[in-house]
C-alpha cells in the first residue's frame, strides 16, 4: 500500500473520497488553495505547475512531498499530467513514466504511436500557419478524390496539449481557415475529421491489464452522455475491450486511468480519437459511480498505486462483465442568449419520471454571458435516471435545447 497518495491539482470530491477511505494524501496545487487547505486540515504543498525552472521542478517538488512520506503521483487534471509522470519516475526509477505521460501531453505524439501500433487514426499533420491548413486540406481533398465543385473535406484542428474542446476547430472549408484560425494558435495538430459514432471509456488498469472498464454513451459531444452505454454499443462491447487492451499494451501504461474517445462507423471499424490519463469532463466519474455502485474517485486514485493487492482491487472496482440495470445521465447547460436575469425550469422536467435533479443556480443580478473557449464553463448540469436508454437519450437531447436561463 502506498505511504502517502500525492494529488496533483484539486478537487473537493477526490479530497473526501481519500478521506472516506481514511488513505494518506497530500494535495499539490496553486497557492491560490493553500488557505482554504489549512482552514480545513487539508495537507497541502504549494507548487506553481506553469513554472518549471532551476528551482520549480520535479527533484524540487520530490524533496517537499518526501516530508509527507509520498511516493504515488496522481494527476487530476490535464496540466498536472506530466508533473506526476516525473514524479513517478522518480518513484519508481523508471524514466519511461515520464515519456509516456508526455504521450497523453502531446496530441501529434500520441497519434504517431497510436499509428505506429496499429490503431486506425485519421490523416494528421503538424502544422505551424494558415497556409500549412490549406496544403493539409488541399492534400486530404486529392485523398479523398474530391473533384471541382464538391465541399472540401473536413479538417479539425487542435492545440498540441490543451484539455478536452479547448481550442479545437472545426474546418469545413478553406475559407473557414481564413475566418476561424488565428495567428497565435499556432503550431497545432491538424487532422481529418473521423467519421461514427462517438464515445469514450474509462478503464481502471493495475499491473498492465484492464480491471474494470466503463463506457460512456456521448449523445452530444460537451453537451450530454450517459452511462452504462446504450444497447447497440454493448454489443460490441467485446471488440472494444480487445482495443482498449491494445491501446493499454501500446502505451505502455502500467497503473491509473485512461479515458480514450473512439469512434465506431457503420462498418464495425473502430477509429482512435484521442487519450487522457486524468479525471474527464462531463461528470463521467460521478455518472460512473451512481451507475455501478462504487466510489470511482477513490478507485482512479488508488489504481495508481502500484502495491495495491488483488484482494483490494476487488473491493475497489466492480466486475469487468458488469451491467447496470439503470441508466444514470446529465445534460450540461449552457446559457442560450448574451445577457440572463434569471433561471427558469419548465414544469414538464418536474414532472419527468426520469428526472433525478439538477444544480442550476439562478443569477445573482443581470449577467453578461461572455464567449466560451471550447465548450466553456456549463452553469451546471440536469441529471436523470432511468432503465431505458433509448428515452435517455430523447432526454438528453431535448433539455439541451431548453433554455433554462431567461
Amino acid at each position: 500500500m502506498a505511504k502517502c497518495f500525492a494529488l496533483m491539482g484539486w478537487s473537493l470530491p477526490v479530497i473526501e473520497s481519500m478521506q472516506k477511505l481514511n488513505k494518506p494524501y497530500v494535495v499539490v496545487s496553486y497557492p491560490d488553495f493553500e488557505e482554504y487547505a489549512k482552514e480545513h486540515s487539508i495537507p497541502f504543498v504549494s507548487y506553481a505547475f506553469n513554472e518549471w525552472s532551476d528551482s520549480s521542478n520535479s527533484l524540487d517538488l520530490k524533496v517537499k512531498l518526501d516530508a509527507f512520506g509520498a511516493d504515488v503521483a496522481v494527476p487530476l487534471f490535464e496540466e498536472t499530467v506530466e508533473w506526476a509522470g516525473a514524479l513517478n519516475s522518480l518513484y519508481r526509477d523508471d524514466p519511461r513514466v515520464l515519456n509516456r505521460a508526455f504521450l497523453f501531453r502531446n496530441k501529434a505524439m500520441m497519434k504517431r504511436k497510436a499509428l505506429i501500433g496499429g490503431l486506425r487514426v485519421g490523416l494528421f499533420e503538424e502544422v505551424y500557419n494558415k497556409e500549412g491548413v490549406k496544403n493539409f486540406m488541399n492534400r486530404l481533398n486529392q485523398a479523398n478524390l474530391q473533384i471541382d465543385g464538391e465541399e472540401d473535406s473536413w479538417v479539425h484542428i487542435k492545440p498540441f496539449a490543451s484539455a478536452g474542446t479547448v481550442g479545437h476547430r472545426l474546418l469545413r472549408s478553406q475559407s473557414d481557415i481564413d475566418t476561424k484560425c488565428q495567428d497565435d494558435e499556432f503550431p497545432c495538430l491538424a487532422e481529418s475529421h473521423l467519421p461514427g459514432r462517438e464515445f469514450s471509456c474509462e478503464a481502471f488498469i493495475h499491473g498492465g491489464k484492464i480491471r474494470f472498464m466503463n463506457i460512456t454513451e456521448y449523445v452530444k459531444l460537451g453537451y450530454s452522455n450517459f452511462i452504462p452505454e446504450g444497447n447497440y454499443l454493448h454489443t460490441k462491447r467485446e471488440k472494444i475491450l480487445k482495443e482498449m487492451q491494445k491501446l493499454v499494451d501500446l502505451f505502455g501504461i502500467q497503473y491509473g486511468m485512461i479515458h480514450p474517445e473512439w469512434f465506431l462507423t457503420e462498418n464495425d471499424e473502430l477509429s482512435f480519437g484521442e487519450v487522457a490519463c486524468r479525471i474527464p469532463g462531463g461528470h463521467i466519474l460521478e455518472l460512473c459511480g451512481q451507475a455501478y455502485g462504487f466510489d470511482a474517485l477513490a478507485a482512479f486514485v488508488m489504481c495508481h498505486d502500484p502495491e495495491l493487492t488483488e484482494e483490494e482491487l476487488q473491493q475497489l472496482l466492480p466486475p469487468l462483465d458488469a451491467r447496470p440495470e439503470t441508466f444514470y445521465g446529465n445534460v450540461m447547460i449552457y446559457p442560450h442568449k448574451n445577457q440572463i436575469s434569471k433561471l427558469v425550469i419548465p414544469e414538464e422536467l418536474k414532472e419527468e419520471s426520469y428526472f433525478l435533479d439538477h444544480n442550476l443556480v439562478p443569477p445573482l443580478s443581470s449577467q453578461k454571458i461572455s464567449d466560451r473557449e471550447g465548450f466553456g464553463n456549463h452553469f451546471g448540469t440536469v441529471n436523470f435516471k432511468g432503465e431505458d436508454p433509448d428515452r435517455m437519450t430523447e432526454l438528453l437531447l431535448h433539455y439541451e435545447n431548453v433554455d433554462f436561463y431567461h
